[in-house]
């Protein structure tokens, strides 16, 4: 190709990437249904997004390299502590009745069906198996169903991509080693891959480990370290033997969530930056591989697989998953219909499918287009029919808010029970132990954790959450945490305005609007609090007295909807005023 073309092929595949999923939140669906049919489109028009021109044998490594991040990002959120309580059973459940009922049925629906061999069958099934947060969460958020039912999902898709990741590279790695002559010779070669990917996973993790906790480094820095070391390692495992670098990548992943005294994730904020524009770029590259012609035979024996999987195993799997537990008929009927498949299924067909199809297994060619129209069809069923399952059978989440309020003033106690009493469902979260037996006191909700970190992962403490209120004592937390909670809870995020004449390092310059009247700063509600005023509820039957401030206005349906200086809702009659009364 010449320095035009390729300058063009670049140029179209980074704008097409980030311009589908820029179009995607826009229009409030999956990435999936625009990257898709974006990247095989331009496939399909030119050659010039064609990855096998550009990269030549380049393409192959760059994707298992690109999957390897992905993999490794996901197994950071596998804190196997966090899985806890009365969905752990069903969560595991769903990872190993999943994978086997997922492997089992569509490996001997995929051999006479797809015409494939049974090598490649189980490889395709193992493919197939994944499903991953990428996918599930955009999907959750649009329909809003119950608490228990997001938990459990999102658990599932966050583990099943590292479980499906390791799985894949070893099944791939088994195939190959039942290709060559000779069981022994060949099982010989599938534990050896097996132990490389295990082995030096375990050592970058440690090594990793050691330098993230002895070394004082930036963000910026330890950021850049992590990406070095997992690309590093994976690279070496893949040049020793094919494809273990993403079991490599998936077990540093997995420990380091794991290994005590490390708070690895306030520093990933650049992952998940990288790791969206890699799966966008990988998902119209991949695309732009599948060509018209190779899906001309396969369309609808994989229709018919994906019917298959979407209308007997899963909710089978579902079923069985909830079976002898408190979870309702119509949540496990839901969760059998959530099982969207996503970027580990495409990056690993295309890299297993090729490497598969020069060792001559039989149908190894069908794998990635037939993975391709399962995407697709799974993605497009999930997406257009998630929220209308989720409302017939009265399984979404109440319009009720869920504020959590960080802070243990004894006025924000207060502030907690008339939020309370209003009908709100109050979660709280304090530091200091003097203001979190104070919230106990007043038998108030408790947040578990770190709030910190469950920003930046997927702890319990901000499932759930539509506002956050930050009013603790100190006006550089309340701002900093402002700018770092906006993108991890579905609703607004508010803090105290710091006092007029503040010389904090922070909050004189943060962005947002602070909460309540010009002049209710922090520094003045705590002096009004001290000289006896109180946070009272009363309905909304006509204007504040005179002394009385409001805070928030609670709506009949269970709305909270705060009052700023910019922002003053209207009471109207059924609405709960929430009020700072004078001593």
């Amino acid at each position: 190709m010449s320095a035009d073309q390729v300058y063009a092929g670049v140029g179209l595949i980074v704008v097409l990437a980030v311009g589908s999923q820029l179009l995607a939140s826009r229009l409030r669906v999956p990435a999936l249904l625009v990257l898709l049919p974006a990247g095989f489109t331009a496939g399909a028009l030119t050659d010039n997004v064609d990855p096998q021109r550009l990269l030549g044998n380049s393409f192959s490594p760059l994707v298992s390299l690109a999957v390897a991040v992905i993999l490794y990002d996901a197994g950071l959120g596998l804190d196997l502590r966090r899985l806890k309580g009365h969905n752990r059973r069903v969560v595991i459940r769903l990872l190993w009745l999943g994978t086997l009922l997922t492997m089992v049925s569509a490996a001997l629906f995929a051999v006479p069906v797809l015409d494939m061999s049974a090598q490649a069958a189980v490889m395709l099934a193992t493919i197939l198996v994944v499903s991953g947060p990428t996918v599930v969460g955009p999907l959750l958020a649009f329909v809003r169903p119950t608490e228990r039912l997001r938990r459990i999902l999102v658990w599932e898709g966050s583990l099943i991509d590292p479980v499906g990741g390791i799985l894949g590279a070893l099944v791939f790695h088994g195939v190959l080693a039942g290709s060559r002559p000779g069981f022994g010779t060949g099982f010989g070669h599938f534990l050896a891959s097996a132990a490389l990917g295990l082995g030096a996973g375990a050592v970058g993790a440690g090594v990793l480990w050691l330098v993230l906790r002895r070394v004082r480094l930036s963000e910026e820095l330890a950021t850049s370290v992590q990406l070095a070391a997992v690309i590093g390692v994976a690279a070496a495992c893949d040049a020793l033997r094919d494809d273990t670098g993403l079991i490599s990548a998936v077990v540093m992943g997995m420990a380091l969530a794991n290994l005590p005294g490390l708070e690895l994730p306030t520093r990933r904020p650049f992952f998940e930056t990288l790791v969206s524009l890699i799966i966008g770029l990988l998902f119209v590259s991949i695309s732009a591989t599948v060509t018209p012609e190779s899906l001309r035979h396969v369309v609808l024996p994989s229709l018919a697989l994906t019917a298959l999987l979407v209308l007997v195993t899963r909710p089978l799997i579902a079923h069985l998953a909830a079976a002898g537990t408190d979870v309702p008929v119509r949540e496990r009927w839901f969760i059998g219909w959530m099982a969207p498949r996503g970027i580990v299924a495409a990056a690993t067909a295309s890299t297993f499918s090729a490497e598969l199809a020069a060792h001559h297994i039989a149908g190894a060619g069908r794998i990635l287009p037939a993975t391709f129209v399962v995407i697709v069809a799974t993605v497009t069923l999930y997406g257009l029919t998630a929220f209308p399952v989720a409302r017939r059978l009265g399984v979404l989440r109440p319009a009720r808010s869920r504020p959590l309020l960080v802070g243990g003033a004894p006025w924000a106690v207060d502030l907690a029970r008339a939020l309370s009493a209003a009908g709100l469902d109050v979660l709280m979260w304090a530091g200091a132990d003097e203001e979190r037996a104070r919230i106990e006191a007043a038998g108030l909700e408790l947040a578990p954790g770190e709030l910190m970190a469950s920003a930046e992962g997927f702890g319990a403490v901000l499932e759930g959450i539509t506002d956050v209120l930050l009013l603790t004592g100190e006006d550089d937390f309340n701002a900093l945490a402002s700018l770092t909670l906006r993108e991890s809870v579905e609703g607004a995020v508010h803090r105290l305005a710091p006092s007029a004449a503040s010389e904090g390092v922070v909050a004189p310059y943060a962005g947002g609007e602070p909460l309540f009247d010009a002049g209710l700063t922090r520094p003045e509600i705590v002096r009004r609090y001290e000289a006896g005023a109180r946070v009272v509820t009363r309905a909304a039957d006509g204007l504040p007295a005179a002394g009385e401030h409001v805070l928030f206005v609670v709506r009949p349906e269970g709305r909270l909807v705060p009052v700023t200086d910019g922002v003053r809702p209207e009471p109207v009659p059924g609405d709960t005023l929430v009020l700072l009364t004078e001593a």
